[in-house]
């Protein structure tokens, strides 16, 4: 314990020098990497990973390889800059579902994810409606909260990062 960690309360401690706060910060970083669940169970968060991954994925290169089909519809959805918002998309969920499907950063990936299908259900949900936009989207915006909560599960590099980086 540092004399700046001993003159202060208890409850202060948060309010160290920055200097000392090196070891904390690696736990923010290192928690992201860590499951909530363990035994059997963590598999779950690894297998609903593995399938949004391959979802996202092919939605992703979707909207590459029909962009000139996503341009058009993405005006009639209220969309601002259609084809600079199509690549986006595609670019957001094709990194972020590989992202899934290897475990590597699973948090960041399905905030961003979350968010995407929030957009989905906001734009086209609410001009197209459909299975897709009102079904398969808020499915998945479900399994993005759930994965932002549990962590990446057993099976991930993330889990293997944290295994590899503990004493």
């Amino acid at each position: 314990m540092t004399t700046t960690e001993q003159s202060l309360p208890a409850d202060q401690t948060r309010f160290r020098p920055p200097d000392s706060q090196g070891p904390r910060r690696t736990g923010r970083l290192t928690r992201l990497r860590t499951s909530r669940w363990a035994g059997r169970t963590a598999y779950l968060p690894t297998l609903l990973a593995l399938a949004a991954g391959v979802i996202f994925i092919s939605f992703g290169v979707g909207h590459f390889a029909g962009h000139a089909a996503d341009v058009g519809d993405f005006p009639r959805y209220q969309v601002p800059f259609p084809s600079d918002a199509v690549w986006v998309v595609g670019v957001v969920e094709s990194t972020a579902g590989v992202a899934l499907l290897l475990g590597l950063l699973v948090r960041p990936a399905v905030a961003l994810l979350a968010a995407d299908m929030v957009g989905v259900v906001a734009t086209a949900g609410r001009v197209e409606g459909g299975w897709l936009n009102l079904g398969v989207a808020p499915s998945l915006f479900a399994i993005m909260v759930f994965l932002l909560w549990s962590g990446p599960g057993a099976v991930s590099l993330d889990a293997a990062l944290y295994r590899r980086s503990r004493p």
